[in-house]
């Protein structure tokens, strides 16, 4: 069995996760299939030439599927085209079908506590003590992406982008020593900690009904709120936090841009800066081939 990153010039076999498909025509109005397969290697575009209709009812975004086809390459890009499929699921674990971190789940985490441990504030270190202390959510936090096609698409890619989060906020804080810095580096460790809950492990990061409704922050916002309730964290501290993470993308509805606090700009900022500097740098990062 092939992986994708190992795929070169010539026949290749495997089994992969379908992570979309899209019926196109070609110039001469000939019908196509265009998937999307992916495996912990990454991700690669095939074709589907022949029968593609035939497959089409066959082949279905989130399937687990094997496929044999042909490699070439075109254009310095490799293009596979696919000419037999046959349904796979179970067959491979679910964990070789994604892609993953190149960092170590276990050593981002060990960052997490270590950040932690600079927040010196007793109600924050208790309301970061209580998340981190959760078995359920440190799993989830470990293996959950930050989206399904954008920025950190892959296994562990929350836990890096909240390492990264939360450096560059430390760093701000030298800078600038005004800000609140345990308030600034709580709310960047849990900033995003409502994509835990707002996707599940599928071949195509499927998102829960929660996610999809809700969306992360308003789910992250909940569970930030539960824990610091539950630890008695003082109304005062426990809006100052929950207004960071709110604002971490920019003001929410209905809210001008004037009404941030200085550490909720900064957590907005620096949250930008990671993602954008991270998608410039390796594209969509371990999720697509650069052969794809």
């Amino acid at each position: 069995m092939t992986a994708l990153c190992d795929i070169t010039p010539g026949p290749f076999e495997g089994v992969y996760a379908v992570r979309e498909v899209e019926r196109r025509l070609s110039r001469k109005g000939t019908p196509f299939l265009a998937l999307s397969l992916a495996d912990a290697s990454g991700s690669a575009r095939a074709m589907i030439f022949d029968q593609a209709d035939f497959f089409a009812g066959r082949v279905s975004a989130g399937a687990t599927v094997r496929i044999a086809g042909r490699a070439a390459e075109r254009a310095g890009r490799l293009e596979l085209v696919v000419s037999h499929v046959r349904e796979a699921e179970g067959e491979v674990a679910v964990e070789e079908l994604v892609p993953r971190s190149r960092r170590d789940p276990e050593e981002l985490l060990g960052f997490v506590m270590h950040l932690a441990d600079e927040v010196h504030d007793p109600g924050l270190r208790k309301t970061l003590a209580a998340l981190t202390d959760d078995p359920d959510l440190v799993a989830a936090w470990k293996s959950a992406p930050c989206s399904r096609s954008g920025h950190h698409a892959y296994m562990g890619g929350l836990i890096e982008h909240t390492v990264g989060v939360a450096s560059l906020a430390q760093t701000l804080c030298t800078w600038h020593p005004r800000l609140d810095s345990d308030l600034l580096l709580a709310a960047a460790l849990v900033h995003d900690l409502g994509h835990a809950r707002a996707f599940t492990l599928t071949p195509g990061f499927e998102m829960t009904d929660e996610g999809r409704l809700l969306g992360h922050v308003t789910i992250g916002l909940g569970m930030i709120d539960a824990v610091c309730r539950s630890v008695g964290l003082g109304d005062q501290r426990r809006l100052e936090l929950l207004h960071c993470v709110a604002w971490h993308h920019g003001p929410p509805a209905g809210q001008g841009p004037g009404g941030a606090s200085p550490e909720a700009v900064a957590l907005q900022r620096v949250n930008s800066l990671e993602v954008g500097v991270k998608t410039r740098l390796e594209g969509p990062g371990p999720g697509e081939l650069a052969s794809a």
